[in-house]
């Protein structure tokens, strides 16, 4: 069985905290980072967040990084859900050929190239996180007033 270290080991580096739109944050997410700055959530979105359409998405600093890194991700322990599965995201399972997308910037992926591997260990930690999110947090009532899913 395929295992995510098969494909990658995180270096550190923070190449996949560089660029304009990768992090969008639920309102699950919007609460749990929020409490670990020991901030409300309405200040939370006007100080670290942009908008993307309708959806709130992690700022970005001049640097080019994310606002939150700094040598390290700053809120390791909430990171947003992007940020947790890297780099075993979804769109490699709608076209496998973003696996070399992530990889031509990624010092941490290791290229065994068995692509049916790789979809087992995306499906696999992708499952993984959405359980172990659910088990965690309770789910928080959005905007609108509903519960998110």
């Amino acid at each position: 069985m395929p295992k995510p270290s098969d494909f990658f080991e995180c270096k550190k580096c923070g190449e996949c905290c560089k660029g304009y739109g990768g992090a969008f944050v639920s309102d699950r997410e919007i609460e749990r980072i929020s409490r670990h700055l020991g901030i409300d959530p309405e200040r939370f979105l006007a100080d670290y967040c942009d908008w993307s359409g309708k959806r709130p998405i992690i700022k970005t600093a001049e640097s080019g990084c994310c606002i939150f890194w700094n040598k390290v991700c700053t809120i390791h322990e909430v990171k947003p859900r992007m940020c947790k599965i890297w780099p075993f995201i979804e769109s490699i399972l709608v076209d496998r050929s973003n696996w070399a997308i992530i990889k031509s910037m990624c010092p941490g992926i290791h290229d065994n190239g068995n692509m049916d591997d790789l979809a087992e260990c995306v499906r696999m930690v992708l499952a993984e996180y959405d359980t172990a999110i659910k088990d965690t947090c309770p789910l928080p009532v959005s905007v609108s007033g509903e519960k998110e899913e």
